[in-house]
């Protein structure tokens, strides 16, 4: 896990040459994600130029440090991320003649996409962002995981193209814009965190989940491309018709098959564990494959201790009896406040979330783990969330006024100055929206709703962000195929929820401390496991 940046002059090869100043702020920006070392690379011509920082989890040795280069072919690669199934692509590659230098799996993806090119993609088990520059063919390749466990954002003006792990990274190169995004702006006060693929800074966008972004020296500004796209799996899975037992036995086969690739490490793995059922199963089957007992890290509020509301006595239980190295670590208020200003100079993008993250990686990086598994996922996989249940039953209740949407916007209208004294002002808005799945969904998500944005934010900024976004259209699309109601709520869950917030603050939080939080949402939990996202599946793997 580390922290990659990169400027890519493109419209002229003979351009002025890169400022190195620039990129080596923006490679120190992201320090803390890369404790472990530090390295840069610029092109001969000096329009080409790679940064990296280093938290070394596979491969220890320097030979596999980054920018990483090819002898064979010149290409080079700053990669983050982790890639699970490395050892058998490499053992394929070397089939066709490959000699490996390193035992890393940055040095697979070169080879992998000398051998395959931007299709490489779809043989990675992973969770990635990475950068190729092949200098043969002057082209620049980006690339992100199918479901966005890791963030890759771009800033293109059209002739100089700049890419980094973080927004703030981008910043502290000193050559952007400081406007912020309008959409970005709306999107914060509407979710609570900043929707993709927007970010604060008007100037800089995130490449989506399961894209690749391929930029030709000489050729305009390119778009990403989707290789993978959630919704398109969820609907091509729901077409399958297991039994209960079928889908119990294919989901938790993904799920503990998933679990024990995420162990590959050269390093230390350990477990958050909480008293929720993910982490608990996470542990379970972590604990069942690794040869040495499991260290596990707790998280407890002294707010909390003595009430059903503490995690700790049940984790301990679960811990003890997994015969794990476990360590429970509780904060009070004063460590929130003592804090607080940390936790906001971490934080990448503007978020309501996080917290938990920060003190739980706190607490594994004081018990010297560099790798934690994280039950994220489980809840927007096997529908554990009220809103599974919700958002259908709300949409089906009101339909017939999806018929009627001026109706139901002239009662919130009317309604919404006396309802906002009364109550939460999302009952201004039942009429208006409840009658669809996506305005449902909005309903349940949403931190505040549309109209109030702009008591908030100036007016005209407002309008801008709102138009941009559009929320509603933007969640149709994300369910337009599917039949079953829960599965179209987990397509708006996994799409939404996880991959703008819950995903991003595992990431900032955790690399915060220098952590490395791995979750439960691979792309063979969808892809190649369907039985555990199909109708029935969705249902009964929760059992």
């Amino acid at each position: 896990m580390c922290g990659i940046a990169g400027i890519v002059s493109y419209r002229d090869a003979a351009a002025a040459p890169l400022d190195r100043e620039e990129l080596r702020r923006m490679r120190d920006a992201m320090a803390a994600r890369g404790p472990d070392g530090a390295g840069d690379w610029v092109s001969r011509d000096g329009s080409v130029a790679f940064a990296h920082r280093r938290l070394a989890i596979i491969d220890l040795d320097a030979r596999a440090a980054q920018p990483m280069i090819d002898p064979d072919t010149g290409n080079v690669i700053v990669f983050n991320g982790e890639i699970y199934n490395y050892r058998e692509l490499r053992r394929d590659l070397e089939r066709a003649g490959p000699v490996f230098r390193t035992e890393s799996d940055t040095e697979v993806l070169l080879h992998l996409y000398a051998t395959h090119g931007e299709r490489m993609v779809e043989r990675l088990r992973d969770m990635f962002a990475f950068a190729i520059w092949d200098g043969r063919n002057q082209t620049l390749f980006l690339a992100r995981d199918p479901l966005g466990i890791k963030p890759l954002y771009y800033a293109d003006d059209g002739h100089t193209l700049r890419f980094a792990f973080q927004v703030k990274a981008l910043a502290a190169g000193g050559a952007l814009s400081a406007e912020p995004s309008a959409a970005g702006v709306a999107g914060f006060f509407l979710w609570g965190h900043v929707p993709e693929p927007w970010t604060w800074l008007a100037a800089v966008k995130a490449l989506p989940a399961g894209a690749t972004l391929t930029l030709r020296r000489g050729l305009p500004r390119p778009d990403p491309r989707l290789y993978f796209d959630l919704r398109n799996e969820i609907v091509r899975a729901e077409a399958g018709d297991p039994s209960a037992r079928e889908a119990v036995q294919e989901a938790l086969a993904a799920v503990d098959d998933s679990v024990r690739q995420h162990l590959v490490a050269d390093v230390p793995v350990g477990a958050f564990l909480s008293a929720g059922r993910d982490s608990t199963l996470i542990a379970t089957l972590a604990a069942r494959h690794l040869a040495e007992p499991l260290r596990s890290i707790t998280l407890g509020f002294d707010e909390y201790r003595g009430t059903g509301l503490d995690e700790v006595p049940v984790a301990e239980a679960v811990a003890q009896r997994l015969g794990a190295r476990h360590a429970t670590r509780r904060i009070r208020r004063e460590d929130f406040e003592a804090e607080r200003e940390r936790i906001l100079a971490a934080m990448d993008q503007p978020s309501i979330d996080g917290v938990n993250t920060w003190f739980v990686s706190r607490a594994a990086a004081q018990s010297g783990l560099k790798v934690a598994l994280s039950g994220l996922g489980g809840d927007e996989l096997f529908g554990g969330y009220p809103s599974f249940a919700q958002v259908p039953r709300l949409a089906r209740r009101l339909r017939l006024l999806a018929w009627a949407p001026l109706l139901g916007r002239a009662f919130r209208i009317v309604s919404a100055p006396w309802i906002a004294r009364l109550a939460s002002p999302k009952w201004a808005g039942l009429f208006e929206k409840g009658g669809t799945l996506e305005g449902a969904s909005l309903l349940r998500r949403a931190l505040i709703m549309p109209w109030e944005i702009a008591r908030l934010v100036e007016l005209d900024l407002t309008l801008r962000g709102l138009q941009e976004l559009a929320p509603l259209e933007d969640m149709r699309v994300r369910v337009a195929g599917t039949r079953n109601p829960q599965l179209a709520v987990m397509a708006l869950e996994m799409s939404g929820y996880m991959c703008n917030q819950l995903l991003r603050h595992a990431d900032w939080a955790g690399m915060a401390r220098s952590i490395e939080t791995r979750v439960r949402t691979d792309s063979l939990a969808v892809s190649e496991q369907e039985g555990c996202i199909r109708d029935r599946g969705v249902r009964d793997a929760r059992t």
